[in-house]
């Protein structure tokens, strides 16, 4: 095996540049890896076996071929120093770094590609995980419940999707959090593109994106489905805040409830259909998730030491919650009264149904007072929805 990976100025290690090239060999797995390294007692070794004993395990001749030629040594070599041209550095199963929790799991990714912080993947962390289209009160209902988490020291880890993913980690960022993303491409591949500014924002505040998958790789479906393992095998629990009934989101709950994590869930409006996912959830057992408190009183007695002896990230102490703070003008509760969280109603709406107890100025004053609170929203086209 070649030295001169090693004088390369991404430190990596011989047994982190075995990993990788087993991971980069076509017809590998995570399973059959792990199994080829029980059976010849090291990646290294793996490497070193003749074609001969490579194809005596049963393996696809093309993956005997990749490995007894050097090729998928050549890959991993490439590989790491792609990985040091965009800063991130490359973890494999040996790494003391590696997350411990996601090591626990039936098939963990042999190696991580990480930008960020390193230590935090073994911080006591909450996936967030729910639809790519959620209703006004899912998006705000994450925001807030991220944002309150992540204040009393937990990482949120989410999978940067539209929708449910990105509000998760936007909440973060407005508590000044950590949070880590996990990408269903490679670590230089953004996706949505629209979130490349979030991405920065989250490296900045000393978060962390991940990814299984070689640089360049573009967002091909199937490849979601299999990063959602890694959201869930890397926290302590899986909080599901809106899904349809068949979703991606259902996978990570499924795989969370197979890797023995505890499972959350914000109750929906039932005629919603992105509410059958943690309606159903909750009726199987997932506990019911209205505040953060609920989430917290739920966590293991030694994670919750390990995040109480943690100042909290913020001062804030503001809670999410299902139902609306009384704390308001009597107009200002007309309008509430009126408001739906997950259906919004236009400013004509509003009012045609007030116009009998307020002129049209003072609906305008409470309508700007309110989205001033933050208790009410407003959308394009003069529309509102309840915040909560």
């Amino acid at each position: 095996m070649s030295n001169s990976v090693l004088a390369h100025p991404q430190s990596a290690t011989r047994s982190a540049l075995s990993w990788l090239a087993l991971a980069l060999t076509p017809g590998l797995g995570p399973t059959r890896i792990k199994k080829l390294v029980e059976s010849f007692g090291s990646p290294d070794r793996v490497l070193q076996a003749s074609l001969t004993e490579l194809e005596a395990t049963g393996m696809q001749a093309v993956s005997a071929q990749a490995l007894a030629t050097g090729k998928s040594l050549e890959l991993a070599q490439l590989e790491i120093a792609k990985a040091a041209d965009y800063g991130a550095k490359i973890l494999c199963l040996e790494d003391a770094a590696y997350p411990h929790r996601l090591r626990e799991i039936y098939d963990p990714p042999v190696v991580l590609s990480v930008r960020g912080d390193v230590e935090l993947l073994s911080r006591p962390g909450i996936a967030m995980v729910g639809t790519r289209h959620p209703t006004p009160y899912g998006l705000g209902m994450a925001e807030r419940l991220s944002k309150d988490l992540a204040v009393h020291g937990l990482v949120i880890i989410s999978g940067m999707a539209r929708g449910v993913d990105t509000a998760s980690h936007r909440g973060v960022i407005e508590a000044k959090g950590k949070t880590v993303a996990v990408f269903g491409t490679g670590i230089d591949v953004v996706y949505p593109k629209e979130n490349t500014r979030l991405a920065d924002q989250i490296l900045a505040l000393g978060g962390a994106l991940i990814s299984e998958f070689p640089i360049g790789t573009f967002a091909a479906p199937q490849n979601f489905p299999i990063r959602n393992r890694i959201i869930s095998g890397m926290s302590c629990g899986v909080l599901v805040i809106e899904a349809a009934e068949y979703s991606g989101t259902r996978i990570t709950a499924r795989c969370a409830l197979e890797q023995n994590r505890d499972v959350y869930a914000v109750p929906g409006n039932v005629t919603n259909r992105n509410s059958w996912g943690p309606n159903t959830l909750i009726k199987q057992g997932a506990k019911l998730v209205a505040t953060w408190e609920d989430v917290w009183e739920d966590l293991p007695n030694d994670v919750q030491d390990q995040l109480a002896a943690t100042p909290p990230e913020s001062s804030s102490q503001e809670t999410a919650s299902l139902f609306p703070d009384d704390a308001v003008s009597p107009h200002e509760r007309k309008i509430l009264r009126l408001l739906k969280a997950d259906e919004s109603t236009h400013i004509d709406q509003i009012v045609e149904m007030l116009e009998s107890e307020l002129s049209s100025s003072e609906i305008f004053a409470a309508l700007f007072e309110l989205e001033l609170d933050g208790k009410i929203r407003q959308l394009p086209g003069k529309n509102f929805v309840k915040s909560f």
